[in-house]
């Protein structure tokens, strides 16, 4: 699912020295001295991205490009570039097996996943790989749509679901496919398939006889899908936050949703101070979705990190919504929406004001509805998303529940994007005996922990975790999860897993009456 900027550890979410490789349009031109269109995968060493607020990790790197086909099934087709980093190990004598990281979107800037990354120790014992996913951030093309940051901007002062929201986005989606294939993007091509097979051409590329996969989210997704198409050389699979790829849909999204609330609103109540501040948490929620979806608050906001005010819509749908975001965090939204309900929106507001400055072109928004509009849209449609709302959260206005959750309007979007339907090929459960890792928070609102039994019942040598009190992205968030991670790479069919026993949510926040 899209990447969540807001983690804690920085939130909220995807080798060898790479050519720094600034944002790029496609160009359906060879320079002189690469391959042409067609040739095999190959990598070339060459400087390191450099993002514009330093990454200490990358500092040490070996890093290059690796050259791939567009799109492997058309003979001819022309050749991308793929941003690759190779961080070394910590340890003076790490093992021989590389981990190579999955990164969440789809669209996210995997580069900006590394602090995350290193400061949970991935890099401890063996080398750490990321390579950002085909058309991301330092990738020729780069599919990034700065028309829809420029919408995401705009947003916060509409109403979430609203038809004026929608028209906006609608026209910003169109502008960034025409741009996207006046410069010859193949928007077919960008999909788990290809970037599956980017990954095995990388390894052997690199010429890494075996290596360990670690992949988060949108991530996991394409884990299972590597895994599945390109079994030979994977020791171990560790997956977070987990999106089956036989199981993902649009409406899904509502389930989540429902799921991770329910867990953060059930944790509650099983602290005394929480459950006698905030008594009826689902009731006190669905009294403010109703009734700011009937009257919206319209204020003017000054952001967190300061400027000038802006205004700001907060309606049922954007409530929910920032929920889902993780904004308020989990431990602060039953104060939160106390405060809300005695009239002081000030937390959701500041939230929801945030959005009003955006990182224009770092997120790969073509990606996100190449590989959505593909894979999780077909079969489905929106009285499909508004039903399995109903289902989720009954009683709520329909004008809340027809949107899904962090994506309102996906399915219009699709329509515009155009790309064909991919679900025969890519809603297939992946059957393996590698040794896998499945980590999942009780908190995830995004990837419901439950969806992790539709991976596991298929992989023969599996260790399920569950943590409790997490949200998505468990590992970066998680001293226990880092643990077992860590263990489960040094013996993956025997992970420590013990410290996950008599874990606990941390104490809610609690306001005075």
């Amino acid at each position: 699912m899209p990447k969540h900027n807001s983690m804690h550890a920085a939130t909220a979410a995807v080798l060898v020295c790479l050519a720094a490789i600034g944002p790029a349009s496609g160009s359906a031109a060879t320079a002189p001295g690469q391959p042409g269109p067609g040739t095999p995968a190959r990598f070339v060493s060459g400087p390191c991205p450099k993002p514009p607020e330093p990454i200490e990790a990358l500092g040490d790197a070996r890093c290059g490009i690796l050259e791939v086909p567009e799109n492997r099934s058309r003979p001819g087709s022309r050749t991308i570039r793929l941003a690759v980093a190779r961080i070394p190990a910590a340890s003076d004598k790490p093992a021989a097996d590389p981990v190579v990281f999955m990164a969440g979107g789809p669209g996210g800037d995997t580069f900006d996943d590394v602090p995350f990354l290193v400061g949970s120790g991935l890099n401890k014992d063996r080398d750490l790989i990321v390579m950002a996913q085909r058309g991301n951030l330092y990738d020729r093309p780069n599919l990034a749509c700065p028309e829809i940051d420029r919408f995401n901007e705009q947003a916060v002062g509409l109403g979430y679901g609203s038809k004026q929201a929608e028209q906006i986005m609608l026209k910003a989606v169109r502008d960034c496919r025409a741009r996207l294939l006046a410069d010859g993007v193949d928007l077919s091509a960008y999909n788990s398939t290809e970037n599956a097979a980017d990954f095995a051409d990388l390894r052997r590329a690199l010429a890494i006889p075996r290596w360990n996969v670690y992949g988060y989210s949108y991530g996991s997704d394409l884990a299972l899908t590597y895994l599945r198409l390109h079994p030979e050389g994977i020791r171990a699979v560790a997956i977070d936050s987990v999106v089956p790829p036989q199981t993902v849909t649009l409406p899904w999204g509502w389930s989540n949703a429902a799921e991770g609330i329910d867990n953060i609103f059930k944790a509650c109540a099983a602290q005394p101070a929480c459950k006698d501040r905030y008594p009826d948490l689902p009731r006190l929620l669905t009294e403010q979705v109703r009734k700011l979806e009937a009257h919206p608050l319209t204020l003017n906001v000054t952001p967190k990190d300061g400027g000038k005010p802006v205004r700001t819509v907060v309606d049922g749908g954007a409530l929910l919504n920032l929920i889902v975001a993780f904004n308020p965090l989990p431990k602060d939204t039953p104060a939160a929406l106390e405060e809300l309900a005695n009239g002081n929106p000030e937390r959701f507001a500041q939230a929801r004001a945030a959005g009003s400055v955006q990182k224009t072109g770092e997120f790969a928004h073509g990606l996100t509805n190449s590989t959505v509009c593909s894979e999780w849209a077909p079969g489905y449609s929106e009285p499909d998303v508004l039903t399995a709302g109903q289902k989720a959260f009954p009683g709520w206005p329909d004008t809340v529940l027809a949107k899904v959750p962090q994506v309102p309007f996906q399915y219009p979007a699709c329509g515009i994007w155009n790309v064909p339907d991919r679900t025969k090929v890519q809603r297939v459960p992946t059957v393996s005996s590698v040794p896998a890792l499945v980590i999942s928070g009780t908190f995830d609102v995004k990837t419901g922990a439950s969806w992790a039994k539709d991976a596991t019942r298929n992989l023969s040598r599996s260790t399920a975790v569950l943590v409790p009190g997490i949200g998505h992205w468990v590992v970066p968030q998680s001293p226990c999860a880092q643990s077992v991670l860590a263990s489960f790479l040094a013996h993956p069919t025997t992970p420590d897993t013990a410290c996950v026993d008599g874990l606990e949510p941390e104490p809610f926040t609690i306001v005075p009456k």
